[in-house]
């Protein structure tokens, strides 16, 4: 019997804007309530804590498009470069002034060069997963909104921003009814799927299966 994949999600640029805002809106009531001990949890970011990547994540309500190019430009335009820097020094921000940072309409609306609403939603509901896997915290995005995520890192080649490859793997989530391609199969919780096409090293048990490969440099 052939197997039939699940309907593709597709929603319009403009559509996701309001699953934008609730991401950052779920994530700020998270951590409003979250101890000392919580913020300085070591996050799926390599060397970044909890503190790190709110920090990161937030650095468009910090930083107005004049004021943060001219950081760009004193980091040679390395974003890398600056974007370490920010995050370290605008951890040490109370954080209740970060938490402020995650509700504000400048978050909510914001959206990265060339990436649109797709890009963002990406942003906030990675590094989302970025914090609350180390947490213990259940992922906090609706189903709807994880499909649109793992359609972009799959379909739409996302994974390879990352340097991860897919040919030849079939990932299944087993928390709703999402797959996508053939072969070796990888199965766990879609935001687990969804770290892992992010590069993300996740905690032994979480996923079944192989783990996804780095691609080939040279190809």
């Amino acid at each position: 019997m052939r197997q039939t994949q699940p309907e593709v999600t597709v929603m319009d640029d403009t559509d996701l804007q309001p699953a934008i805002a609730a991401e950052f809106t779920h994530l700020a009531d998270l951590l409003a309530a979250a101890s000392g001990a919580q913020w300085d949890t070591w996050s799926l970011c390599e060397g970044w804590r909890v503190r790190e990547v709110i920090a990161h994540l937030t650095m468009a309500a910090r930083y107005p498009e004049q004021e943060f190019m001219a950081e760009l430009q004193r980091h040679n335009f390395d974003f890398t470069s600056l974007s370490n820097e920010i995050a370290r020094r605008d951890a040490q921000l109370p954080a209740g002034q970060l938490v402020a940072c995650l509700r504000s309409e400048v978050m909510a609306h914001w959206t990265p060069p060339g990436g649109g609403y797709h890009g963002a939603l990406n942003h906030v509901v990675i590094h989302g997963l970025d914090v609350t896997v180390p947490l213990g915290v259940p992922r906090l995005c609706p189903d709807e909104t994880i499909r649109v995520i793992l359609d972009g890192l799959t379909r739409d080649g996302g994974h390879a921003h990352f340097g991860m490859a897919i040919d030849g793997r079939c990932l299944q989530a087993s928390d709703l009814d999402w797959s996508y391609g053939s072969g070796a199969a990888l199965r766990g919780a879609a935001g687990d799927l969804a770290s892992a096409l992010c590069g993300r090293s996740l905690p032994g048990g979480r996923l079944d299966g192989a783990p996804l490969r780095r691609a080939d440099p040279q190809q």
